[in-house]
């Protein structure tokens, strides 16, 4: 078969090039390169690749939607795959991470950005709180727009069990309950300051913008009691206020405090 090289190929009567007839197949050698950077290309309706599409970017071809596959598809995301949202996006169980902040001797973590009515649950995850001191108690306060310090009503139960196989109870945790308090409100108490003791939860406070209703809220910890214990704790309770929410500060009783806090928005 005798072979073709030419620099450019124009049309001869028009602004159009065909290339071949129905049911032709053109084949583009190893090694070879199609360049479409200084032009366009149409691609039809329908492409159908069935090994492997690699590319940088996807966009919408006439619109601002993207849309993918059919009602009965799947897609598989492999181990190791992570998915990074940087704008907006729902769906994947509705939950759309806002910030995150670490504390390294800290004082105190506060979240007084982006507690709006954008979202009717906020979601915060604890990962490794630790003490700088022994024996301390982690906890929470809002601020409505006057300072932290608005009161709170909760309730409080645990259950624990000792390294040393002893001491499993589960207890209603009267002492940490608060009525109407505006001081430090209690997640997670007696915590141990070594290198490997730490707590790790979650906290859900619903509706913060309200101006109508009060803030409901609960929590789960696990943490490394102090004593050598492993302790789960469960709060719940509510914000006693119809002001809207819009910070909220985590710290221990006394002390500083270490760890990461990530704050969540709930679709």
């Amino acid at each position: 078969m005798p072979t073709v090289r030419l620099n450019k190929i124009s049309p001869a009567t028009s602004t159009a090039v065909t290339l071949g007839d129905s049911g032709d197949t053109f084949t583009v050698p190893t090694g070879v390169t199609l360049d479409a950077s200084s032009g366009a290309m149409t691609m039809p309706a329908t492409v159908t690749v069935s090994t492997e599409l690699k590319t940088n970017k996807i966009s919408p071809g006439s619109s601002t939607a993207f849309t993918f596959g059919d009602s009965g598809d799947t897609f598989t995301i492999p181990s190791g795959v992570t998915i990074a949202n940087s704008g907006t996006q729902s769906g994947f169980g509705d939950v759309v991470k806002l910030s995150t902040q670490t504390a390294s001797s800290s004082a105190s973590i506060e979240f007084t950005s982006g507690i709006d009515s954008t979202y009717r649950e906020y979601v915060f995850r604890f990962y490794n709180i630790n003490p700088d001191t022994n024996d301390k108690a982690f906890g929470f306060q809002v601020d409505t727009g006057g300072g932290y310090g608005v009161a709170i009503t909760d309730t409080n139960f645990e259950a624990q069990h000792s390294e040393a196989g002893t001491g499993a109870q589960m207890n209603y945790a009267y002492w940490q309950d608060a009525a109407e308090s505006t001081g430090h409100i209690l997640l997670a108490s007696a915590l141990g300051s070594g290198d490997d003791e730490a707590a790790s939860g979650e906290f859900h406070l619903f509706n913060p913008a309200s101006t109508t209703y009060v803030k409901n809220f609960y929590a789960t910890f696990q943490s490394y009691y102090e004593s050598d214990y492993s302790r789960n704790a469960f709060t719940a309770g509510y914000v006693n206020t119809t002001s809207a929410v819009t910070g909220i500060k985590f710290y221990m009783t006394s002390g500083n405090l270490n760890g990461k806090i990530k704050m969540y928005g709930m679709v």
